[in-house]
């Protein structure tokens, strides 16, 4: 279904706009609003570190597929993923430092199973590139980075804070939070040069990958820390 456009917003704000909705429902989850209020457990922010690794680690190679399947005469798009790769390599070492200095082990989680969750979001995301449009990926980037964006800096002050643990435990979530709000601008700018169908795309897969990743979440263990 197209979404209704409004000439006086940009393509970015109808993008926002139209997946409102799926986002609040995200936030709204209960394991988020105790990260947020600083009420998890160290295990809870374990296993979300363990989960953000098992995704975060696809991110460079679902990046070079969707390169891959954009046309030619989609060029500048191609470009564009190929800058998104150059500041993406390596995060997924940066989770493993942060689970370690939280005192989990790092060689076990990086090879570990992901979980049912995670794998589902993982696979379709691998399998909307393939099979529909390289622009589903588009979808999943802003879930995950509009997330951060708006979630990560807050939910890691309440977190370390409530945990005692040190500001190396949480390199992931700050480097996604206000600090990423330029990598945010760069991916506002590349929707805003998108045509309307092209658009309609991000939109209905943006959708469907606020449910996955809300999934992720609602799998992960809801233990409050003790006297929270």
């Amino acid at each position: 279904m197209q979404v209704q456009k409004q000439s006086h917003l940009s393509q970015f704000e109808l993008l926002c706009q139209a997946t409102q909705e799926q986002q609040q429902e995200l936030t709204s989850i209960s394991v988020i609003q105790q990260a947020v209020a600083g009420k998890i457990s160290l295990d809870t922010y374990i296993a979300f570190l363990t989960q953000a690794y098992h995704h975060v680690k696809h991110t460079v190679p679902l990046l070079m597929l969707a390169g891959s399947k954009i046309s030619e005469k989609d060029e500048w798009l191609r470009t564009a993923m190929a800058e998104y790769i150059e500041e993406e390599i390596g995060h997924e070492k940066w989770i493993l430092n942060d689970i370690e200095a939280c005192g989990g082990d790092k060689q076990k989680i990086s090879e570990s199973e992901a979980g049912f969750a995670t794998e589902l979001m993982v696979a379709y995301a691998y399998d909307s590139i393939t099979r529909i449009n390289p622009l589903c990926f588009l979808g999943m980037v802003h879930v995950l980075e509009g997330t951060s964006v708006q979630l990560a800096t807050h939910a890691a002050n309440s977190i370390k804070e409530s945990l005692s643990l040190p500001n190396k435990a949480f390199t992931y979530l700050i480097s996604h939070g206000d600090l990423d709000i330029e990598h945010q601008k760069f991916f506002e700018d590349l929707v805003n040069r998108l045509s309307s169908s092209q658009l309609d795309v991000v939109i209905k897969y943006c959708k469907r990958f606020y449910h996955l990743y809300g999934e992720i979440f609602r799998g992960l263990p809801t233990g409050e820390q003790v006297g929270a």
